[in-house]
């Protein structure tokens, strides 16, 4: 063969002669070549993904979203590095109405000692850990022991709440409550699990627990606790809920119990590759990577339901049931390629914004994309024909109640054509405005699971000491001494007076906010003996050259607020001439970040879109293809973010991952329409309109069928105890449904009403499957139809 020869045949396989499916279908062709060796590396497969579901765990670390996501992360983390945060404390919450008998003083003071002597525990802040300096060194209780009348308790509360800088924040003015805040060893944390130390300071609380005195625990530690565990307790039902519900479905749709355990064993099977294979890559599922096998789950039962079909309507047409495996390879293989590239590019896109959370997501999930399909091409037509081999016999048609829309898109096609796509056209060109004006939104309570009590216990605290949210102030210092000179000490004052002005009066700690002890004759080190070295720390590094200003706000803020709040402060900061402050905390990160990476997500949203267009139009060799998939499947994206615009919600983390991937989805019933449309053109030699009623019929029930199977499978997502796990599910399950209806009346329209301008897809020559039998191929000596294809490739009869 001469090189001219082979670089033309490479060139046509590029240019107009390929495959829809770029060729991926030979993963399916080469299942009927060689299925003995195929079954083996499915076996081996399997066997490896097995092997990972022990190690199964879910990472309850939030800021695994975060991570490595820009400025407000390394921030953070540079702050966390610094002086440590309060970020993973502990708040315990302790209430009683007789706050200032001395009865019950003495019984939380010994509370508070045995907390701090907790294994997990390195120190605690509270009234009863304080000591005050005395003249002359040395220092005392800040409560003192042995108080013998409400009132003399009431008196050093009091004195306490209005006077010292660090307990202002920890009693309530009507002394009715203290706030002591433990400090967890991370180390050990990290070793035994955050569970472990809830427990462990459950049991510690529970001696303490009275009709006298109520004890609550709040804090970063308990909420993504209690996020871990209704996330691992949301996928488990939303495993059994989308495995059992898609079963049944497929029995209701195929009316055949075997042929429901056919439909479900290849999604059940694509689930643990997909599972084996994230625990292999990333060791743990997060938050967001544990929605994957949700989704793999209910995407592989539509594509399963979609091969079924097909394969029970080539047997119902005469075709024997092992060849009717072959043709169903052969001309489903490459649209199913097709609509799995156009969902992995939807899940690839998203890596390309910053944030390891939502990049592992990207990378999850485009690998389940992928697996899936392999599954789909070498285990289920394997299982089928073992299925035969075994005796199963062909169910009854397909229930009607599938088939019920049909005659009804049909009839809007035929007739309302034009006046439904000029209508479809001019809606999604204005639902463009939305989708520009929408802005991001971020709420730290719809990411804790709801009737969270450890919530409600901040909100407690909000209401009683106005807050415990911590926002840091990084200031750094030029005199390097760890008792701070004047120079530096007047700058820490003015950062401190500028916070306050923003927080209020007595939210603000800082070696500032000590001037009370200084006003009374002692030295700044005379103070921070008094507080320890572990408390120092929060204040000023050991060499002196950075200082720390805390602010304390409510734990629930608005985002916006936040923002406004961080835009003032940095404005203030530069006009009293300190640029080189630097403002963080684990709420900025959250809300700044959550804007950057939503704003990010959105580009990659519509990346999505152009690039999946683009990709099946080039598949298809027309752009005229390309326009006829865009309007149905933009129609349900644009209008679902019309709907959160409209409705004050705005974009969040999870809404943008879930209008990305719910279009790759959607996408995948547009190409498998329009590759049956054009099959029927090409190698069934129909006419225009006859070719869109031809596809409409026989796979209109499979569309309608695949739809229910996704929307049922997901729609348990919405009953999640995590608000934006329900609102993914909520928008997955609308723009799907939505999608339904651009698919069966407003694509069917569109083609009907552009009757010229669609007419020439009739001669484009895509090199379909069908078109490289191999040696022993049985369907290689069949008779040809008019184009010289095989005659029983031809679409099935009505499903």
């Amino acid at each position: 063969m001469s090189s001219g020869s082979f670089l033309k045949r490479a060139r046509d396989r590029i240019t107009h002669k390929r495959s829809i499916g770029f060729g991926l279908e030979h993963i399916g062709l080469t299942t009927l070549r060689f299925p003995r060796l195929v079954a083996l590396a499915v076996l081996a497969f399997t066997i490896l993904a097995f092997s990972q579901i022990p190690k199964a765990n879910v990472d309850g670390d939030l800021l695994r979203v975060y991570a490595h996501s820009g400025q407000y992360y390394d921030a953070y983390e540079h702050l966390s590095d610094t002086f440590g945060t309060f970020e993973n404390d502990i708040y315990v919450l302790v209430s009683s109405e007789r706050l200032a008998d001395p009865e019950i003083i003495e019984e939380i003071r010994f509370l508070a000692f045995d907390l701090e002597l907790n294994d997990y525990a390195v120190g605690t802040m509270s009234p009863f850990t304080l000591r005050k300096p005395l003249p002359g060194g040395g220092s005392v209780p800040a409560i003192p022991e042995g108080l013998l009348t409400p009132d003399e308790v009431a008196f050093e509360l009091i004195d306490l709440q209005q006077n010292d800088p660090m307990m202002r924040n920890l009693i309530t003015p009507d002394l009715t409550g203290v706030v002591i805040i433990l400090f967890p060893d991370q180390e050990k944390v990290k070793a035994d699990g955050a569970k472990a130390l809830i427990a462990s300071l459950r049991e510690t609380i529970a001696f303490y627990q009275s009709e006298d005195i109520q004890i609550e625990l709040t804090g970063p530690p308990i909420w993504t606790t209690e996020m871990l565990e209704a996330s691992v307790s949301d996928q488990v039902k939303f495993t059994i809920w989308g495995f059992g519900l898609g079963a049944l479905i497929a029995l209701l749709a195929l009316r055949s119990f075997f042929g429901a355990i056919i439909v479900a064993a290849t999604p059940f099977l694509a689930v643990m590759w997909s599972m084996g294979m994230i625990l292999m890559f990333f060791g743990s599922f997060s938050f967001l990577t544990i929605i994957v096998t949700t989704l793999v789950l209910v995407i592989s039962f539509a594509e399963s339901m979609f091969f079924v079909f097909n394969w029970l309507a080539f047997w119902r047409d005469g075709m024997e049931p092992n060849k009717a495996v072959d043709a169903t390879v052969k001309l489903v293989g490459p649209a199913a390629a097709l609509t799995m590239l156009t969902t992995f590019v939807s899940f690839a896109s998203l890596a390309l914004t910053p944030g390891q959370g939502i990049r592992e997501f990207s990378m999850a999930g485009a690998l389940g994309t992928f697996l899936l399909f392999v599954c789909l091409m070498t285990f289920l037509p394997l299982l089928l024909k073992l299925s035969i081999r075994l005796g199963f016999k062909a169910p009854p048609r397909t229930s009607m109640v599938l088939t019920a829309p049909l005659p009804l898109a049909w009839f809007v096609a035929r007739r309302f054509g034009r006046p439904v796509s000029v209508i479809a056209i001019i809606v999604t060109i204005l639902l463009l405005v939305p989708y520009a004006l929408i802005k991001p939104h971020f709420s730290f309570e719809d990411f804790v699971a709801r009737d969270s009590t450890a919530l409600s216990a901040a909100e407690d605290i909000d209401d009683g000491v106005g807050g415990v949210a911590p926002l840091y102030v990084r200031v750094p210092l030029i005199g390097g001494d760890p008792n701070i000179g004047p120079v530096d000490f007047e700058k820490i004052r003015v950062v401190h007076q500028i916070v306050e002005s923003h927080l209020g009066q007595n939210k603000v700690i800082s070696a500032a906010s000590m001037t009370n002890y200084t006003a009374a004759g002692f030295t700044r080190e005379e103070v921070f003996d008094a507080v320890g070295p572990f408390m120092k720390r929060r204040f000023v590094t050991d060499d002196g050259t950075q200082a720390l200003v805390t602010g304390f706000m409510p734990t629930i803020i608005e985002s916006d607020l936040l923002k406004q709040l961080v835009d003032d402060l940095n404005a203030d900061l530069a006009a009293a001439g300190i640029t080189d402050a630097e403002i963080g905390g684990f709420r900025i990160l959250t809300t700044f970040a959550t804007d950057d990476i939503v704003r990010g997500l959105q580009l990659d949203l519509t990346l999505s879109v152009i690039v999946n267009l683009g990709l099946i139009g080039f598949a298809f060799q027309s752009f005229r293809v390309a326009l006829a998939s865009a309007i149905p499947n933009l129609f349900p994206v644009l209008g679902t973010e019309a709907w959160l615009y409209f409705s004050g919600q705005g974009l969040q983390l999870t809404t943008v991952i879930a209008l990305t991937i719910a279009f790759g989805i959607a996408v995948d019933d547009t190409v498998h329409f329009l590759s049956h449309y054009l099959h029927s053109r090409r190698d069934e030699g129909l006419s225009h309109l006859d070719a869109v009623k031809h596809t409409l019929n026989r796979i209109g029930g499979a569309i309608v069928a695949t739809t229910i199977i996704l929307c049922a499978g997901v729609i348990i997502v919405t009953f999640s105890e995590l608000p934006q796990v329900a609102l993914f599910g909520t928008l997955f399950v609308s723009t799907l449904a939505f999608a339904l209806i651009g698919d069966l009346f407003i694509l069917p329209a569109l083609l009907a009403a552009g009757g010229k301008f669609f007419h020439p897809l009739g001669r484009i020559g895509v090199r379909m499957a069908d078109e490289d039998p191999t040696p022993d191929d049985p369907m290689a000596d069949t008779h040809t139809t008019r184009q010289g294809r095989p005659a029983e490739i031809r679409q099935p009869g009505a499903s």
